[in-house]
């Protein structure tokens, strides 16, 4: 039995039961909102019934999540989320900031955010008896997939672009799923996935078409909240300024904008529930050569204008984003904003933070280098408390990450020759 009540329309507000629709909006082609039954989740649980659970993953959330865990003995479908906060003191200090924090999501099994999404998704399949799950991705969804279909044997087909980067290539083949490089972009893989979908049956994971994806994104939300109220223990503890704080600021890097707008709904969900009094501020960071969503909330409009996708965080690099309109609203509808950030200095970010112990990939490291931006325009202040997502390892995109260091030299094994170096 499905534990939502509906789905509704981002942009027409029309409501359908489950099993009336699947993936969009039949009237307008929005994407579907999925509604869980908020007054009884508030008559049958507490915050603590939440935060005293000692499940280390997102089925912690399970009372707030569409779907079950699925039984059986723990596998990697199980481990993801529960991803690590910790201080950046030597960054902050840098910038100019008092408290900043990141949030590692390389800690998931697959390593990347996508995790979240595919384990929701596979539960759902699962639950569906679905025969097979199919995807268009650029890597990191299509292994966070491929990683979570074969934990329980769920078949899965992924099309990627050829110019996906090896490792992440590899990682979808390691984990077995069927692989098939297009010709052409992401968007063309995207559009592909969703013909093939209609005419064999498979149930597609799309990001930003199947509306399960934010429903397993918006669980970091709920890991944020969970670390803010321990956040504000401390704090109390220790008679500490930040009793009378700014709201929390964090940064997401954005692509087709469903990362983005699955944490806002996160959020939205535990304001409905009346579990926290307002809402985070949300900061949506773009590679300025894939920026249409930043175009479109810089130009005070919903309207999302496709762009021609040139940059090398390629998990962020999209013509066409396919969750633009609840990505513009995250940023507008809790203060926050969107930045710009080039290749360069998503490439610098990548250094900055593998300084501090983090290996980010670009994608990851975007949010990073829009953070540094957004310090030196004043869009925070020094007092702002700060979170920035990593979304994703820097092993998944080694080539990228090696513009970011000199390499290495090589030397005779000789002392000399060490000396001569040094």
């Amino acid at each position: 039995m499905s534990k939502f009540i509906s789905y509704r329309c981002s942009l027409c507000g029309a409501e359908y039961l489950p099993g009336q629709v699947t993936y969009t909006c039949p009237n307008d082609g929005g994407n579907l909102d999925v509604e869980l039954d908020y007054k009884n989740i508030q008559k049958k649980y507490q915050p603590e019934d939440i935060t005293s659970r000692g499940e280390p993953s997102l089925w912690r959330y399970e009372p707030l999540l569409p779907v079950g865990i699925p039984k059986g003995e723990a596998t990697p479908l199980h481990l993801a989320g529960w991803t690590p906060v910790f201080k950046l003191p030597r960054l902050a200090d840098k910038l100019g900031l008092e408290h900043l924090w990141l949030k590692d999501e390389s800690r998931n099994p697959s390593a990347s955010f996508k995790d979240r999404a595919s384990a929701i998704l596979v539960a759902r399949a699962q639950e569906i008896e679905a025969e097979v799950v199919v995807t268009a991705s650029t890597g990191n969804a299509g292994a966070a997939l491929a990683c979570m279909s074969a934990a329980v044997g769920q078949k899965a087909i992924i099309f990627a672009p050829k110019s996906a980067p090896p490792a992440k290539v590899a990682q979808l083949l390691i984990f077995g799923a069927k692989v098939l490089l297009v010709d052409g972009t992401y968007d063309d893989a995207f559009d592909l996935t969703v013909k093939a979908a209609d005419e064999f049956g498979w149930y597609c994971r799309n990001t930003g078409y199947n509306p399960f994806t934010a429903e397993g994104k918006k669980t970091a939300a709920f890991e944020i909240w969970e670390w803010w109220l321990e956040a504000h223990r401390d704090w109390h503890k220790k008679d500490s300024p930040l009793d009378n704080h700014p709201p929390l600021t964090i940064f997401v890097s954005v692509g087709d904008g469903n990362i983005i707008s699955g944490i806002h709904k996160g959020f939205k969900d535990l304001l409905r529930l009346g579990w926290i009094p307002n809402l985070p501020r949300i900061v949506g960071v773009q590679a300025e050569g894939s920026a249409a969503i930043a175009n479109a909330f810089n130009a005070g409009t919903e309207t999302i204008t496709p762009v021609s996708a040139t940059t090398l965080a390629d998990s962020i690099s999209v013509d066409l984003p396919r969750d633009g309109v609840r990505a513009v609203r995250a940023a507008k509808e809790t203060n926050g904003t969107y930045i710009t950030v080039s290749d360069d200095e998503i490439i610098q970010a990548i250094a900055e933070l593998g300084r501090m112990g983090v290996f980010a990939e670009p994608a990851g490291a975007t949010a990073y280098a829009g953070l540094v931006r957004a310090a030196a325009l004043g869009v925070v202040r020094s007092d702002d408390p700060v979170l920035v997502m990593n979304t994703g390892s820097g092993l998944k995109d080694v080539r990228a990450a090696m513009k970011a260091v000199v390499e290495a030299p090589i030397i005779e094994p000789t002392l000399e020759a060490l000396k001569k170096i040094l």
